[in-house]
């Protein structure tokens, strides 16, 4: 009986979360000797809490900030400026809890057969911060910053397939391709893409048709949001204020969250999550197997690293399995050297995982020819147990008779003055919802985001015949191909990817997993609500 009631007393958490339906509630109920009427009085009082109410400051706690952020979303690279933007800006198009794209300020689309050309229509009466009612030319001004040959924007390489963008009237624009896509819509979802007002260039003061406006903003440390009072999508902006704070240490995170201090954290620590569970003040929400990829990544254009058996010697010297049992708790699952997960269709089945060999690891270290030790760049900035996993690598790789150096770096400033610049350093990548975006914002040519800087023809040829390819197992053998290429090839030791853990009081509501990112894709401050 004292089972049946936790775990009666954890449906009704997640009743209150759209987690449970009434039937299998009260089945539940039942089962721990409830009455029908008590069951249905208590279902009722979870249904009651899922009504979003009004009112209050959350209070976030999050990792994933720096002293170098900024507003302007030419910039953003981790989660807190992720969540601060889709506090203030909306998104051209947003995705459903299942990953599906769904109309934001695009409200709705359709393709010409062979999805080169593309209408939009632009959602009508929404107004800015400013008073500024929203028209096509914001969308395209919103969409050509980020494009263009001396933007510097992550987005740039995935809107490189755009030869035409136009405004056909006020409410709609028409996008041709340079060949079909028939995602384009998911390309359009991409965090970096949303929307300013036309020429609009004052980063410091952001102007957006989002639920929130900036009050205060300390880089890396603190930001502090006020509600607009007038938001225009209906169930959201439900708290007064927003305050994030970076709190770069796991611990410290989950310390104020268990002291009451803040009231939402990202990137829980899986050590003590178990016991974090246990606590019914607090409420921990779980996307499995969806989460950061954790990787290693060397420059192959760097002296040393453009030896392919280098690259070979570093995926089969790392214990993957150790790092996930040790660091994670069993909350990952091991990555196979390319960020594709197995929830996504196109993931390749057929190619083996790659396991920890320190024989291989030294036979093609040998057969490279080097010698010495190798430099791993890593820091707390890069993610919370970066430093933890790199001296794991650092043990299997010794095993295999290889010197591996980690190099611990400041977390401050760590993606502008380490990333994209050492030769091999500590990264994560969040989930792309499509195969498409995941090849050409990762590993393509013309990305400026390509971290391995691993540019092959032959790669985005394929990557550009499967976007057009309407077979699908044609399109799947091809998806399948690039994988394989770039675990073989590229210089990604991509070891795990976790399961995202997000932890909350128990009073907030609305926490849902997400298919694409933690914190309800980083939008809990305009999707919550206080019970």
């Amino acid at each position: 009986m004292e089972d049946f009631s936790k775990k009666l007393k954890d449906a009704e958490r997640l009743a209150a979360r759209s987690g449970v339906s009434r039937r299998d509630f009260m089945q539940l109920a039942m089962m721990t000797g409830l009455s029908v009427s008590a069951a249905g009085a208590m279902f009722s009082k979870a249904e009651a809490a899922e009504t979003p109410k009004k009112g209050g400051t959350l209070r976030m706690g999050m990792e994933g900030g720096s002293a170098t952020d900024s507003l302007d979303p030419r910039t953003y690279a981790d989660s807190v400026m992720i969540a601060a933007s889709l506090a203030v800006y909306d998104s051209m198009v947003e995705f459903d809890n299942a990953g599906n794209p769904t109309g934001a300020l695009l409200e709705s689309w359709e393709a010409k057969p062979g999805a080169v050309e593309w209408i939009f229509n632009v959602r009508q009466g929404i107004k800015f911060s400013n008073g500024k009612t929203l028209d096509a030319d914001d969308i395209l001004y919103s969409i050509g910053i980020h494009r263009g040959e001396d933007t510097k924007s992550p987005a740039k390489g995935i809107l490189a397939q755009i030869a035409d963008i136009k405004a056909i009237t006020p409410s709609q624009i028409s996008v041709t391709l340079s060949s079909g896509n028939a995602d384009f819509p998911v390309i359009l979802g991409d965090y970096h893409l949303v929307v300013v007002p036309n020429g609009f260039t004052d980063w410091e003061n952001p102007v957006g048709t989002g639920a929130y406006k900036l009050a205060s903003f300390e880089p890396g440390v603190r930001l502090v949001f006020e509600n607009r009072g007038d938001y225009w999508m209906a169930g959201r902006a439900n708290f007064d204020r927003v305050e994030l704070l970076n709190i770069q240490d796991v611990a410290a995170r989950t310390a104020a969250l268990q002291s009451g201090q803040v009231d939402a954290v990202n990137r829980l620590d899986a050590r003590t999550v178990d016991l974090m569970k246990g606590n019914n003040a607090l409420s921990i929400v779980r996307t499995k197997g969806t989460g950061n990829r954790f990787c290693f990544v060397s420059r192959v254009t760097s002296p040393g690293f453009e030896n392919k058996d280098l690259r070979l010697a570093l995926k089969w010297g790392i214990d993957r399995e150790k790092i996930i049992d040790s660091v994670y708790s069993g909350y990952a699952v091991p990555g196979n050297d390319h960020t594709l997960d197995a929830f996504n269709p196109y993931y390749n089945t057929d190619m083996p995982q790659r396991a920890y060999d320190p024989d291989k690891a030294a036979y093609h270290f040998k057969k490279s020819g080097l010698s010495g030790e190798i430099t791993l760049s890593t820091s707390e900035g890069a993610w919370g147990s970066a430093v933890d996993c790199a001296q794991l690598y650092q043990e299997s790789m010794s095993k295999a008779g290889i010197t591996l150096n980690v190099k611990k770096e400041s977390a401050d400033g760590y993606w502008d003055n380490v990333w994209l610049k050492e030769p091999f350093c500590a990264v994560y990548w969040g989930r792309r919802l499509s195969a498409d975006q995941t090849f050409t914002q990762v590993y393509g040519s013309g990305s400026d985001w390509n971290d391995s800087d691993w540019r092959v023809p032959a790669f985005d040829k394929l990557v550009e015949a499967a976007r057009v390819e309407l077979d699908e197992t044609k399109r799947k053998e091809q998806y399948f191909e690039c994988q394989e290429m770039i675990a073989e090839d590229g210089g990604m030791v991509c070891f795990a990817i976790t399961d995202y853990l997000d932890g909350y009081s128990s009073k907030v509501m609305g926490v849902q997993p997400h298919a694409r990112y933690d914190m309800n894709d980083n939008r809990i401050a305009s999707k919550g609500w206080f019970a």
